[in-house]
């Protein structure tokens, strides 16, 4: 069970860019930072409208003087502040995150970003280094990867459970945008806009997603190339695809499929992910998060359980399960996870540790895995827009 008398001698001083009423995003960002009483939510920049962010900031408890109208006067006001904000939240259209995430880390704030990081590798490098310079957290919400049975999986890895790993099947693809629905919802049409979503729409906004998990799993291969073919079943999203079909080779000789869509009529998410192994495998299903398959050859396959003494007890060092087993857990659980050890990371690293080090202490998705999911992307689309031939991952800019 997850040690709930953990705490830092004080809430981290935490502020929101976007995420405003009605956002589906903030709400869940909000929900997960308040569940361990790491972060207290004291200023925001919540809404492009400030008439309507001061509105919503009041329906939160914020003082009204904290509710600015951009995230510029934010970051220069709470500077000026002895008990201004040390982490900020992005929770913005993606063409936003470069330039707010840049700023922040200038005015030497800890960042958790919404993914993708930015929209280039450059641009991801230039974030990177910066945050290594001012030694700040960054964190991307790959929110799944909170769950407890990834970790199970991961540690099975580690463990030799598997053997030797060979094949990673990767697939997040759901149906909800098999018509037009952008016409009429202005969360989708964002997301299908070249100018704000950038030069992916699913590989980008769900590939990356499972991209994380196998990444989390396995955290020991390391991609060498990729082949990716893509699709605009809806003709108005062009050039940005909505179907994607991806073939990756690791280093050492394995290998992987991803299929990312929001095309896939009549399913609700189907993300899944498959690591198969020497002697076993296992596979995780986001629509069933607290089970994991685990298949021996020759042997019955097994299903283990989230909460449950069998699994292995490294667990607690990051995701431990925060109800008994039997009960069900879900994305909020997953997403506070996440929140618990970025918060642990910033706090260390106030402490006056290097943001360096303690990557190799606590896991999260950090920078480094922010540039690693841009990279993916712009690999992906340059594979395809050359007629679906394999490219070098690292000459992916």
């Amino acid at each position: 069970m997850i040690n709930e008398g953990f705490h830092l001698d004080k809430p981290l001083r935490w502020g929101m860019v976007g995420g405003g009423q009605g956002s589906q995003i903030g709400y869940i960002h909000r929900n997960s930072a308040a569940r361990d009483r790491l972060f207290q939510l004291v200023a925001a920049a919540l809404d492009i409208n400030p008439e309507r962010g001061l509105a919503f900031g009041l329906d939160l408890g914020l003082d009204p003087t904290r509710c600015y109208p951009d995230y510029q006067t934010l970051f220069q006001a709470e500077a000026g502040r002895a008990d201004g904000i040390e982490v900020v939240s992005i929770a913005t259209p993606n063409a936003t995150h470069f330039e707010i995430c840049k700023a922040a880390l200038e005015h030497g704030l800890h960042v958790i970003c919404e993914k993708p990081l930015c929209f280039t590798t450059e641009q991801a490098e230039v974030l990177a280094a910066l945050a290594i310079e001012k030694n700040r957290v960054v964190g991307v919400t790959y929110g799944y990867s909170g769950f407890q049975m990834i970790h199970q999986a991961r540690e099975m890895v580690a463990k030799g459970d598997l053997g030797e790993v060979r094949i990673i099947v990767m697939q997040f693809a759901h149906g909800f945008h098999s018509a037009a629905v952008e016409a009429q919802d202005a969360g989708t049409k964002w997301r299908v806009t070249p100018a704000q979503a950038g030069p992916s729409y699913v590989l980008g906004d769900v590939g990356t997603h499972v991209l994380f998990l196998a990444k989390t799993i396995v955290p020991q291969l390391k991609l060498d190339a990729i082949l990716c073919s893509r699709q605009s079943f809806i003709k108005s999203r062009e050039p940005l695809e909505d179907n994607a079909f991806v073939m990756l080779q690791y280093e050492g000789g394995a290998v992987g499929t991803l299929w990312a869509s929001a095309v896939n009529a009549g399913s609700m998410h189907q993300q899944k992910i498959r690591v198969v192994g020497s002697k076993a495998s296992v596979e995780w299903w986001d629509e069933h998060p607290n089970q994991l398959r685990y298949e021996v050859q020759g042997r019955p396959a097994q299903v283990l359980e989230r909460g449950m003494d069998y699994l292995y007890p490294e667990l607690s060092a990051t995701v431990s399960d925060r109800i008994g087993g039997g009960h069900a857990e879900g994305l909020f659980e997953a997403w506070s996870n996440l929140y618990r050890q970025m918060g642990r990371a910033m706090d260390l690293v106030n402490q006056g540790q290097s943001v360096e080090t303690v990557w190799q202490q606590i896991w999260y998705p950090t920078i480094r895995d922010g540039l690693e999911g841009v990279q993916f992307v712009n690999a992906c689309v340059r594979s395809a827009d050359l007629g679906g031939i394999w490219v070098d991952f690292s000459s992916s800019h």
